[in-house]
């Protein structure tokens, strides 16, 4: 059987050619070196992959571009092959991600200098955590290792909280997406939590690049809620942790940090009663003592007026006494009664006796 020819225009052979390759390729991950980086209008990035023998171009859209990255580094891209309208064949790249720890490293770098440099990590927008929050949103994988750990410690710590988790994926193409619409879920909702956590056990440098993605660690800075991160080891400071208002350096570290443990607040409680009733017990000796001080001055005050007052008591009797009528006739004095005229009878009395008499003769002095 003769090969049949197909009769096609340009572009109906670019159209079927495109529909070939989206049967067989709807979707590809590729990993190569970056060459030949370029940014277009501010909009448009263009690229070259390649390995040891070949080489393909890429094309994407700014936006997309969610980790920095520039020549000579290793890529992983999540992209659709395409033959352009000019007849060139082309990648067009939905994602990207740096792979390896030396690109990895290298794209943490730039994004870091170029978000300290927006102020995105600056000190001062940093909020303090709410103290003994009752309502905590929680963004994790509810089968980490990391997460159970949280769960465990803050129940054992204290307990009692309301915990309302959104189960992401914590590693890998489709989680920093993912993160992205569980905080914009907790900022959304009426009652909001009071803080929001974000916890992700321990891996290697490729598995947590995730929170080195640039939209992820801008809505963690923008996020209406508090959040405190518990993103691997004590070693491992992702990008999200510098825009975090905290960042806890494990899992178990952030719930220690959300709430005390409740055996050393009674122990903390305790220790605080005793002070409180050895001061109480301290203080009221002291106003009893400054009572009693009172007391002997006012008692002392009240016995030298009381002496004052029977000195001056003794005065006045003796004044009293020295005009007593009884005193004066002791004297030799003689009270007389009764008109002072001859021929009267008048009344006389002496210290001893009443005498009764006649008025013989009155001479005036």
């Amino acid at each position: 059987m003769e090969n049949q020819e197909i009769q096609l225009s340009v572009s109906e052979f670019i159209d079927l050619s495109n529909q070939v390759l989206d049967g067989a390729f709807p979707n590809v991950v590729l990993t190569g070196e970056v060459s030949s980086f370029k940014i277009n209008q501010g909009k448009f990035v263009f690229f070259d992959l390649k390995d040891d023998e070949s080489t393909v171009p890429c094309f994407m859209m700014l936006f997309s571009l969610r980790h920095p990255i520039e020549d000579g580094m290793t890529v992983a891209i999540h992209a659709k092959p395409k033959l352009t309208k000019w007849g060139k064949f082309s990648l067009t790249v939905q994602r990207v991600r740096p792979v390896g720890e030396g690109s990895i490293k290298k794209s943490y770098e730039i994004l870091k200098s170029k978000l300290t440099k927006e102020g995105l990590f600056a000190t001062e927008k940093k909020r303090q955590l709410p103290e003994m929050p009752k309502n905590i949103g929680v963004i994790s994988s509810v089968q980490a290792a990391g997460y159970a750990d949280f769960i465990k410690i803050i129940g054992d710590r204290w307990g009692g909280m309301l915990v309302d988790v959104a189960q992401v994926r914590v590693q890998g193409d489709v989680a920093s997406e993912q993160i992205i619409g569980a905080i914009n879920h907790f900022n959304q909702q009426s009652v909001l939590p009071e803080i929001i956590v974000i916890i992700r056990g321990g891996g290697s440098a490729d598995d947590l690049s995730v929170f080195n993605d640039e939209r992820l660690t801008r809505a963690v800075a923008s996020s209406r809620i508090p959040i405190l991160t518990g993103i691997g080891h004590e070693t491992d400071l992702s990008l999200v942790d510098m825009a975090a208002d905290v960042a806890a350096s494990t899992p178990s570290n952030a719930a220690e940090i959300i709430v005390p443990d409740k055996n050393d607040t009674i122990d903390k409680v305790a220790d605080r009663m005793r002070y409180i009733v050895h001061k109480t017990l301290g203080s009221v000796d002291g106003i009893l003592a400054e009572t009693k001080n009172c007391l002997d001055k006012a008692v002392d005050d009240l016995t030298a007026r009381y002496d004052e007052y029977v000195s001056q008591l003794g005065l006045i009797e003796g004044k009293l006494e020295a005009y007593n009528p009884s005193s004066i006739l002791e004297r030799g004095y003689v009270i007389l009664r009764g008109d002072q005229k001859v021929g009267e009878q008048i009344g006389l009395e002496t210290a001893k006796n009443y005498i009764k008499a006649e008025v013989l003769h009155v001479k005036s002095k």
